[in-house]
């Protein structure tokens, strides 16, 4: 297939004019190395591209980049032979918007060493709807198997609930056995949690406690939140429950004490999606296209938009108004 010579990307900038995006012609040359090229079919939007397409967070190492830290598409030229011609590919992260051209772009060039065949299980379009939110969910998970966490150890506390990651891990824990509780505050939106597989809709309330150790209320727990909450779900976790970090929407500090981790063995786990190695993401990406499949996709995706509509998604996502997942049709 024949690349056209300029196509639409959603480009970012930052020079003697100023940070600023948009949508623009670009060609072939204009985007980073790499043995293959997709023709892209859909993209998705992370807190991290809000970030990156406004300016908000140094999140671009080098401009102008096309943003987009997210991709999905058909291979149509490549030069490593592990890809062919019409194969169904996705990138997530592995520095996409932020040290190369990402996958806001209807034509994208990527290293094929990040490049993972679509698993049987998955179209393109649920893959993006999961995309770095839904591997991040996923990659907790398997972190805390990894380390022996078990439903008998108690319920699974999801912070910040109702945004994407927090959305596809209530449904993927639900899919894994997992009872969840899901603590939001949205309160308006516990139907759409228990709709996802949330057995209980919990206020932030649950996680305000300031005291080093409470009572355990949680067998463990995926934590989007950081600061204040994450202390206090480590303080009520169960004893060698594992607490999975995965953001920080309201601080980056962790006001905690060593008491949970020396008095009841809990783990505190780093999820960093970005850089993973390739045996355990194709691991994570044959599970979410099988047995941790969420089954309500369909519902977790809230929002579809072409590349100009990405501002007005940005400005909803860093004031706090989005839920479940948008995503971008290239």
């Amino acid at each position: 297939m024949t690349v056209p010579s300029t196509f639409n990307a959603f480009r970012i900038h930052n020079d003697a004019a100023g940070y600023r995006s948009g949508v623009e012609a670009v060609s072939l040359d204009d985007l980073s190395p790499g043995e293959i090229v997709i023709k892209a079919a859909f993209s998705s939007v992370n807190y991290k591209d809000a970030l990156a397409g406004t300016g908000k967070g140094k999140i671009l190492r080098q401009f102008p980049l096309v943003g987009g830290i997210d991709v999905a598409g058909h291979v149509v030229a490549s030069t490593d032979r592990a890809f062919r011609e019409g194969d169904a590919v996705l990138v997530t992260g592995c520095g996409l918007s932020e040290t190369r051209d990402g996958g806001y772009s209807e034509y994208v060039r990527l290293q094929s060493q990040w490049a993972v065949a679509l698993p049987a299980g998955l179209d393109l379009r649920e893959g993006m709807i999961l995309g770095t939110a839904g591997f991040t969910a996923g990659l907790a998970l398997l972190r805390m198997l990894d380390n022996r966490q078990t439903p008998d150890l108690g319920p699974i506390a999801v912070t910040g609930a109702t945004g994407g990651v927090g959305s596809l891990a209530v449904d993927i824990f639900t899919r894994a056995g997992f009872e969840v509780h899901a603590i939001s505050g949205k309160t308006d939106e516990a139907a759409y949690l228990k709709q996802l597989g949330a057995t209980q809709v919990l206020g932030r309330d649950a996680l305000s406690t300031s005291r080093p150790m409470e009572s355990t209320r949680f067998g463990g727990g995926l934590d989007n939140v950081g600061g204040p909450m994450l202390a206090s779900l480590l303080a009520q976790t169960a004893p060698y429950g594992n607490v999975a970090t995965a953001g920080l929407a309201a601080s980056a500090d962790l006001p905690a004490t060593v008491m949970p981790f020396i008095i009841r063995g809990v783990s505190l786990v780093g999820v960093a999606s970005a850089g993973t190695a390739r045996d355990i993401r194709e691991a994570v990406w044959q599970h979410l296209a099988s047995d941790w499949k969420p089954a309500n996709l369909d519902a977790i995706c809230t929002r579809e938009v072409s590349l100009e509509g990405l501002p007005d998604v940005f400005s909803t996502m860093l004031a706090g108004g989005s839920k479940g997942r948008t995503l971008v049709a290239l």
